[in-house]
């Protein structure tokens, strides 16, 4: 039986495919898989029976990767599960900011007792007219599942799209419309673009990236649109190129005392992925990737470990949590010979410090045996995935 605890609220469609193997439970402790959405898990404990944290969603930044790495805990998130809902917002959001829809609908409701409003109307509509999208220059900053669904949009809506992605997966460049213009400098965006949109991870690289050296190089009146992570933008400076007539609009998603209620920032209340749709999509993909980790072993979608795929698990299957340093596929090997065990597929996969061994053998898998491959330099966790075939 399989425990697991849910850190929020998780979408039934995907609680659903839990089978009867699967058992809910009040303490955290006692849970081997956590679900979690917005839940912050930086400064908790975790137990020694957790082996995997599934995040329903693609942030991480509640959930503390490199202390649950060390402790051998697999973080999975749910890249492009909430896409299409994050693409809809950017589409509403460059809407907004182009055209003052917002302004305009404030100042009908403060006018709602008027008997002449329909006649004040069209005096004071200029007030609020704007600009249109079509053929204005959009630049994209990450084309993952989300910057690529948002490219191909703003394409169908007859928008010139620059896109800017050092790391752009072949998976996403197949994706990818053929009339977006794929720019291999970030200045690029920056200098020629009417409509900036940001779509990448919060890294330490990344962090702070939207400052204002990069808003000094953007054109007048330039519309910036930021509904991926807060601190990707330092919004002193974004506040500062509003004030001076160089940002048109700021859009963002993530409501804090700087922005809020500032003059030219619209400032959403965390809305992007908040869609039923998105909520399912991640809430079955969360959990799909939880199950197959704990029955088989096999790691899709984390962020702390490398992705490693060896199937169903049919015959006794370890999976070895390690740093990534020399001989120790070898040391593996060794401490199986000398037991007596015969190999029958092995992978190994790393990602940066920490890397994943998964093996397959023909006989059941003794406690002796994990002992002695838990003593081995370098080894973090040893899991026995299935004990016997």
């Amino acid at each position: 039986m399989y425990k697991y605890k849910c850190m929020n609220p998780i979408a039934k469609i995907g609680l659903n495919n839990f089978t009867d193997e699967y058992q809910t439970v009040d303490n955290v402790d006692d849970a081997e898989g956590i679900l979690v959405r917005s839940a912050n898990m930086l400064e908790m404990e975790f137990s020694d029976n957790l082996l995997a944290i599934a995040r329903a969603g693609a942030g991480v930044n509640n959930i503390p990767l490199d202390r649950c790495a060390e402790k051998g805990i697999v973080v999975f998130n749910t890249p492009g599960a909430n896409a299409n809902g994050v693409k809809e917002m950017v589409l509403a959001a460059m809407l907004i900011a182009s055209r003052d829809i917002i302004g305009g609908t404030e100042w009908v409701k403060a006018n709602a007792g008027d008997p002449d409003i329909a006649k004040l109307t069209e005096k004071s509509k200029k007030k609020f007219a704007g600009t249109e999208i079509f053929g204005k220059k959009l630049g994209i900053i990450g084309l993952g599942a989300i910057g690529v669904r948002v490219a191909n949009a703003a394409r169908q809506l007859g928008m010139d799209v620059y896109g800017y992605d050092p790391y752009l997966s072949i998976d996403a460049a197949w994706r990818l419309s053929s009339d977006v213009k794929h720019v291999t400098n970030v200045d690029d965006i920056y200098s020629k673009c009417d409509i900036i949109t940001v779509h990448v991870p919060a890294l330490d690289s990344t962090k702070g990236m939207i400052n204002a050296d990069a808003i000094a190089k953007m054109k007048k009146g330039v519309i910036l649109i930021n509904l991926a992570r807060d601190i990707l933008c330092n919004e002193v400076d974004v506040l500062a190129g509003i004030n001076s007539g160089k940002i048109r609009k700021y859009v963002t998603d993530f409501p804090n005392p700087t922005t809020a209620g500032h003059d030219g920032c619209i400032v959403i209340p965390h809305l992007g992925a908040s869609t039923e749709e998105s909520e399912d999509n991640c809430a079955v993909k969360a959990v799909l990737e939880l199950k197959d980790y704990l029955e088989n072993g096999n790691i899709n979608n984390s962020v702390n470990y490398p992705g490693c795929d060896m199937g169903i698990a049919t015959k006794p299957r370890i999976a070895i949590f390690h740093k990534n340093v020399a001989n120790m596929i070898s040391q593996f090997t060794t401490v199986l010979g000398e037991a007596g065990y015969n190999i029958s597929d092995m992978t190994n996969k790393s990602k940066g410090d920490f890397a994943y061994t998964l093996i397959d053998l023909e006989d059941k898998i003794s406690d002796t045996l994990i002992k002695k491959m838990e003593k081995i330099d370098g080894v973090i966790r040893v899991r026995v995935v299935k004990k016997e075939a």
